[in-house]
Order: C-alpha cells, then sequence, then structure tokens
C-alpha cells in the first residue's frame, strides 16, 4: 500500500541510511556524473593536499588550522550534497517494503498445457515458473501470482495492498476491466487468467525499480540544467584562476585555500547539490498520489502540457445517468403513468433502472402485481417492460417506442415529440413509455456532471491548459455537456482515430498534449500523446502504452499529475535562481577580502563589515555548506504552487527566491562571521 502523504520527512531510521550513502556516494565513479559537485570534490582533495603540505612545513599559505577548517567545510559540503540525494532516494526505498511482500513467492495454480490446447489438469508451481503466455486459476481466497488478463470469468478482487484502497473491485474477462496485478487477492468466484510478463517484469517489480530510482534517468531539463551549470562552473575556473596575475600585478599573494574557497562559493553548489534529489522527490510525490510513473521525463513533461484529452463518461460526468423528471403525455395522469414507469422498470437492474424507481419514491412491490411476466432489453428491440394480465407496458428510445406505437395504429403524441426533442438538446437522453401500445410520457435521463469539475476546469485554464472532452455522444449532447461543465472544446461520437487525429494536430502546432484512458482502442492515443495515463484496472495494452499508471482509477488524477509537474519544474528554477543570487554576496565576502591589504579602496566593498580576510573566507565557505541541507525540506516537499499564469509567478519566484537569493547569504554571511571571529 502506498504511504500516505503525511509520511514524515526526516524520519530516525532514513536519516541513518541517507547518512550511510552520503559516505558511499564519495565514490568518484558517482561524483563524476555531477560536474558541480565533482570540481569541488577535487577542490577538496587540494586542500587535503595543502594541509599536507602545511603540516610539512610550508609557510606561505596561512595556518594548519585555518586550511584545515576550509578543507573540512568543503568536505561537508560533498556530504550535505550527497546527503540530499541519499534521503530522497531512501524515502523512496522505504516505500517499497510493503510492495516487496506482495511480490513474495506465490503458489500459483497453473492449467497445463497439451499441445495448443489447454487441459483441466492443474498442477501447483511457485509463481516465479510462470511465463508469459501461460494461464492459472485463481479462486475465492487466493493471492493472483502474476499480472496478467482475465479470459474467463469475473471475480470481486481485493486491490489494497497495492492502491491501499479497502473497497473491493470487479474484474471480467473482455472489455477495459480484464486486467488483474500480481499481489491481489481474489475474493469472490473463479478467473481464468493468461499471464502476459515474464518473471522479474511484472508492475510491481518495475514500480519498485523505480521507486528505489535505480533505474531513473535524467530528464531532458535536467540534462540541459546540468550542462547550463557546468559552463556557469568553466566560467567561473576561468574566472578565478585570472585573478592570480591580478593578484601579483597587485603585490597581494593568494592563498589556495582562497582560491579554491572563491570558486566553490561562486559556483552553483546549491542547486548542484539538490538537482537530483529534486528529480527524484518529484517522482515519489507522483507515487504519493498513488501515480507509477515510467521515467522523471512523464511527471516533468506534464508540468509544461498545453492541451489535456479527457473522457466524458467517469471523469467529467459520474457515468451512470440518473433518472431527473418524469414527462407526462397530455391527458394521462401522474399516478398512472408513475405507476407504468414504476413496473417496467421493476427487473430493470442498471443504474439508469435503479435510479427511476429512486426518483419515483415507490416500492414495485405496493402494487401487488400477479404473475408478471418481465421482458429485458436488447440491441434489437431497443426496449424493455412488463406483461401483466391484460397490460403491456414498454420502456425504451424513441425510435423503437414510436415504431411499436404507430405499428399498432395509433399516434405518437407531437408534445411528446417535442419533449424529446428538448430533452436531446439539453445533452439528456428520454425514454418513452407506453402502455398497451399508447404512449403515456416520457422519462429524462441525465449524465450528471461531478460536483466541483468545473472549478478543477477554471483551475487548469489558470495554469494556461486547454481541456478537451472525449466522448461518443451525438454533437448536440456533447455541445450541452461541454458548456455546462466548462470545458475548452470537444471531441463527439469519438473514435480511436479521432483521439489519434487531434493529438497529432495539437502536436504539430507545437504543443505537448495529455490524455487518459483505460482500453486496448486508447493504446494509440496513449502511446501518441506526450503523457499517457493509463487506468491500473485497464487493459495490458493501455498500461504498456502509456508513461504513467494511476493505481486508484481515477482519471480526473491528470490534473494532480499536471499540478505535480508543474511542482517539479517550478522547484527546480526557484532554487536555480536562489543558488545564482547567491553568488551575490559571496562575492562581496571574499573578493574584497583577497585584496583588501594591498588595495585599501576596496574596502568599500566590504559592505557587510567582515571581521578578516579570513573569517570573510571561512563564512563564505560555511555559508555556502549549511545552506543545502536547510533547503532540503524545500527540495523534498517541493515549491508551493499556484495556478497564477507564466508570467505572475516567475515575478512572484523572482521576487521571493531572486531577491531572498541576495538578501539571505548577507545576512547568514554577517552572522557566522561574528561567531568565527571569536575564534580567529
Amino acid at each position: 500500500m502506498i504511504p500516505n502523504s503525511n509520511t514524515k520527512l526526516f524520519q530516525p531510521a532514513l536519516i541513518k541510511e541517507a547518512l550511510k550513502q552520503a559516505f558511499v556516494k564519495l565514490s568518484p565513479a558517482k561524483m563524476f556524473r555531477n560536474p558541480v559537485m565533482f570540481t569541488v570534490w577535487i577542490g577538496t582533495l587540494v586542500m587535503a593536499g595543502v594541509c599536507i603540505w602545511i603540516a610539512a612545513g610550508e609557510q606561505t599559505q596561512g595556518s594548519l588550522l585555518y586550511n584545515a577548517i576550509v578543507t573540512i567545510v568543503l568536505f561537508k559540503t560533498l556530504l550535505f550534497a550527497n546527503f540530499a540525494e541519499a534521503i530522497a532516494e531512501a524515502r523512496g526505498k522505504a516505500q517499497t517494503d510493503s510492495l516487496r511482500k506482495t511480490r513474495e513467492e506465490t503458489p500459483a495454480k497453473w492449467i497445463q498445457a497439451v499441445g495448443a490446447m489447454y487441459v483441466n489438469e492443474i498442477k501447483i508451481v511457485p509463481s516465479s515458473q510462470l511465463k508469459k503466455g501461460d494461464i492459472f486459476l485463481c479462486e475465492a481466497g487466493d493471492i493472483i501470482p502474476s499480472d496478467g488478463e482475465i479470459i474467463e470469468g469475473l471475480a470481486t478482487i481485493d486491490e489494497s495492498a497495492i492502491t491501499g484502497e479497502s473497497a473491493p473491485v470487479i474484474r471480467e474477462a473482455g472489455g477495459d476491466k480484464s486486467s488483474v496485478t500480481g499481489g491481489t487477492k481474489v475474493l469472490s468466484d473463479k478467473i481464468k487468467v493468461k499471464v502476459t510478463t515474464e518473471a522479474g517484469e511484472s508492475f510491481l517489480d518495475k514500480m519498485i525499480t523505480l521507486v528505489e530510482g535505480a533505474s531513473r534517468q535524467k530528464t531532458p531539463n535536467e540534462i540541459a540544467l546540468t550542462i547550463l551549470l557546468a559552463g556557469f562552473t568553466l566560467v567561473f575556473i576561468i574566472v578565478t584562476v585570472t585573478l592570480k596575475p591580478f593578484g601579483d600585478y597587485a603585490q597581494t599573494p593568494i592563498t589556495v585555500a582562497a582560491f579554491i574557497s572563491l570558486f566553490v562559493c561562486l559556483i552553483p553548489t546549491t542547486i548542484g547539490g539538490l538537482l537530483s534529489a529534486i528529480g527524484i522527490a518529484g517522482m515519489d510525490r507522483a507515487l504519493r498520489a498513488n501515480v507509477v510513473t515510467k521515467s522523471g521525463r512523464a511527471v516533468e513533461t506534464a508540468g509544461d502540457i498545453d492541451v489535456l484529452l479527457l473522457d466524458k463518461t467517469g471523469t467529467i460526468t459520474i457515468g451512470n445517468r440518473k433518472a431527473t423528471h418524469f414527462y407526462p403525455a397530455h391527458g394521462v395522469n401522474e399516478k398512472h403513468f408513475i405507476k407504468a414507469v414504476v413496473l417496467s422498470s421493476m427487473a430493470d437492474e442498471t443504474p439508469e433502472g435503479k435510479s427511476i424507481i429512486e426518483l419515483a419514491g415507490v416500492d414495485p412491490l405496493s402494487y401487488h402485481i400477479q404473475n408478471p411476466q418481465f421482458i429485458k432489453f436488447t440491441a434489437e428491440s431497443r426496449s424493455s417492460g412488463i406483461d401483466y394480465e391484460q397490460v403491456k407496458i414498454r420502456k425504451g428510445a424513441t425510435d423503437a417506442i414510436r415504431n411499436l406505437v404507430e405499428k399498432a395504429g395509433n399516434t405518437f403524441p407531437m408534445e411528446t415529440a417535442e419533449q424529446v426533442k428538448e430533452i436531446s438538446s439539453n445533452g439528456g437522453t428520454p425514454l418513452v413509455v407506453s402502455e398497451n401500445e399508447k404512449v403515456l410520457g416520457v422519462v429524462e435521463l441525465q449524465d450528471i456532471i461531478k460536483t466541483g469539475i468545473g472549478e478543477r476546469f477554471e483551475r487548469l485554464r489558470k495554469m494556461g491548459i486547454k481541456t478537451v472532452m472525449v466522448t461518443g455522444d451525438n454533437p448536440l449532447t456533447a455541445k450541452y455537456i461541454a458548456e455546462k461543465a466548462g470545458v475548452d472544446d470537444f471531441i463527439s461520437e469519438a473514435k480511436p482515430e479521432d483521439k489519434m487525429h487531434y493529438i497529432r494536430k495539437e502536436q504539430t502546432a507545437g504543443r505537448l498534449v495529455a490524455m487518459m484512458g483505460d482500453g486496448t482502442n486508447d493504446a494509440p492515443a496513449l502511446a501518441q500523446a506526450d503523457v499517457g495515463v493509463a487506468m491500473n484496472s485497464g487493459t495490458q495494452a493501455a498500461k504498456e502504452a502509456g508513461n504513467m499508471v494511476d493505481l486508484d482509477n481515477d482519471p480526473t488524477k491528470l490534473i494532480e499529475v499536471v499540478e505535480i509537474g508543474k511542482q517539479l519544474l517550478m522547484t527546480r528554477g526557484t532554487l536555480t535562481t536562489f543558488s545564482i543570487a547567491n553568488d551575490v554576496a559571496k562575492y562581496f565576502a571574499i573578493v574584497p577580502a583577497l585584496f583588501i591589504a594591498s588595495i585599501p579602496a576596496l574596502q568599500r566593498l566590504n559592505i557587510m563589515n567582515l571581521h578578516s580576510p579570513e573569517s570573510a573566507i571561512l563564512s563564505a565557505v560555511i555559508f555556502n555548506a549549511i545552506i543545502i541541507p536547510l533547503l532540503i525540506p524545500l527540495a523534498l516537499k517541493g515549491a508551493a504552487y499556484k495556478p497564477i499564469g507564466a508570467s505572475a509567478l516567475l515575478r512572484r519566484n523572482l521576487f521571493i527566491y531572486g531577491l531572498g537569493g541576495v538578501l539571505v547569504p548577507f545576512i547568514g554571511i554577517k552572522l557566522i562571521d561574528i561567531l568565527v571571529s571569536l575564534f580567529i
């Protein structure tokens, strides 16, 4: 079960593991993957050599204590940066404990194959021996041993081990609810399942690997930022090196410690140390929303989405149409009409049929009908009903009842035809009721729009995202629902190729598109979309085509995923802004300190009035080190996101993190200088 989002950031067990990994990550092979921190690693080694040199008798590089402190602070800078990444990874690994329990060896009732035929002979084998294409049987109480597609039967399944949702779900052969996940439990009935994955490649295996970060690849945005930071690092290497001839010209000796301290403080070590942690935390936040992402790139791309495709049924609307009004025909007694409606729905087990009885507020048994014969709905008749005594009541589509009435020589009332047209134009579904081939009236069914969905769409609109409703309804109904729900556009009478065509059209225009789906017919569009979210209850084809899987099977989760993606990008941007802005204060701390003795005029640049050159350098490198762990909570939790538009968001972040990145170091370095001056 996925832990809830209230899990504490720093738990003792996680801190212990992260501290251990912080030292492990000091390996040159691991440090090399982060250019910024790798240069700090080299600088630390150089400073360690300088300390040994001073201990051997060197007199020009300052005191051993001063150089040793600089070395220790640089070493701790590395540890803090490694700790940030390690604590993010440790949080992910902690989440896999319960998932591993569901992946434990499970006995499988394997149905043996003889040639191309499967026989009923069952053999108990370990789940690890199941191969793709094998068939196994699951009965009530069995743990499903492997991912697969139900090929026969229907069952109630407990998926709480995966989703954390206690309510059981129904899975059945055929359709879009046939996929089952290894580790879940069958509560009732019996099913035959065909294995869809090889051993070690199940959904849970992939999920555990992704959560632990073992297969996490850097996203394009992250790679681009890494290149930018490497560029900054190269520039400041040149800046630092060129200070040597300036120092010689001004007859100012500059120690190795001063050079390295200046370099480490000027390069963007803050964002360099937190960059990986931000990416890992983004996937972690998605998982805590019960969305498994196949890559960090998917989460990141979600933050840049321009167009969002959403199914009408089950997403924008509740999905089950409900009876909302009864309209008796002219001259028909309302009570008589309600009786006919209730009796025609007496054996109707559909949500629509039940809602009709609920709206009527009458118990069908109260009519004491003797020997009723129930007429089931068929695609051919497009109607259902009841026969009793000399009465025949039918309820169905307008055309079906019209044909029935006119075939008997009766007329279809004009006022009923008008009522049918009005209901359809308002996005509803009319059901006409007849008794003995005479029209009694109309029942209006409406697909109820979910509460609060309009506010969600408005939230997306503020983010600059265009919402598109996809439905199989006719254009008139689709337009009514779209306007009432508040979506920006709609695709009516949609077929799989229509979704593909729309996605490609938007992508050709340079937009990023996201969509959700659960059926095999959604797979092409899910694969084509920049962000494809597949429902966990959907088919294996849909889950393989998408780059995210929603464990809660909640189609509106796309909205949350978009916000998580935007929060990831915003967190990375805000910390980059803060890190680069830090350089201003560090520059004013170190550069005047280097030349203040030989060029007294530079005293004007010592605006912080730092105690001495040595305390200024130490204060700057100490601040540079401690700011990394102080920002770890922000990197893991993410910067607060509000849908206020890109330009407004940029202004807000520049003010908070840009201005804050300039002011905070001035204050921090001065306070540290006061403390350092007491000991130097």
